[in-house]
């Protein structure tokens, strides 16, 4: 397992991408590999095992950075419509978002890290070739936005960024929890 949790999914310099693009990309490639430094040598049982008072779990937070950021990907290129509304969600709708923070029945760490990587090789497309970063689209509608507010491919791509940074940490703390290795000590 150690050879696929330690793969970046994407390279800390994109060839033909410099400047603010490629700061972008160096900087969600570290926070990548981060998170995913956190399932080296993990089982599938131990990347989805709860190991403090939070119900995350490895396994769960990379699948839920991965739904997050093919989210916002998604986003970068066809705005709020790529999105549900938020505030239209059923107690059904969001217990099977709160699913996508634990490992489910036959899914394995290496297929969770597989499509992770994909999302991630996505993503870095599209910030190394979107026209322009500072294109705006209106947010979806969800509580915790502003009713009209709009947010450019650039806030969007910080966003994952800083999602994907916090998640790392969170993960770093269940996996100490779990054996005692730690990923950003």
């Amino acid at each position: 397992m150690s050879d696929t949790a330690t793969d970046t999914g994407a390279t800390a310099t994109t060839p033909g991408v410099d400047g603010e693009r490629a700061e972008l990309l160096e900087a969600l490639a570290k926070q990548r590999h981060f998170l995913r430094f956190t399932a080296r040598d993990l089982t599938d049982e131990q990347a989805g095992q709860r190991t403090t008072a939070s119900a995350l779990c490895v396994g769960g937070l990379i699948k839920h950075v991965t739904n997050a950021e093919r989210s916002w990907a998604n986003f970068m290129v066809e705005g709020a419509a790529s999105m549900p509304d938020f505030t239209a969600m059923t107690e059904a709708d969001f217990a099977e978002r709160a699913e996508s923070f634990a490992m489910q029945p036959g899914e394995t760490l290496a297929g969770v890290l597989e499509a992770y990587a994909e999302v991630a090789r996505r993503t870095d497309e599209l910030i190394a070739s979107l026209p322009d970063l500072g294109v705006t689209h209106a947010l979806p509608k969800a509580p915790w936005f502003d009713g009209d507010a709009r947010w450019s491919v650039r806030r969007a791509v910080l966003h994952v960024l800083a999602e994907t940074a916090q998640h790392a940490g969170h993960a770093d703390i269940i996996r100490e929890a779990l054996d005692g290795a730690q990923s950003m000590a």
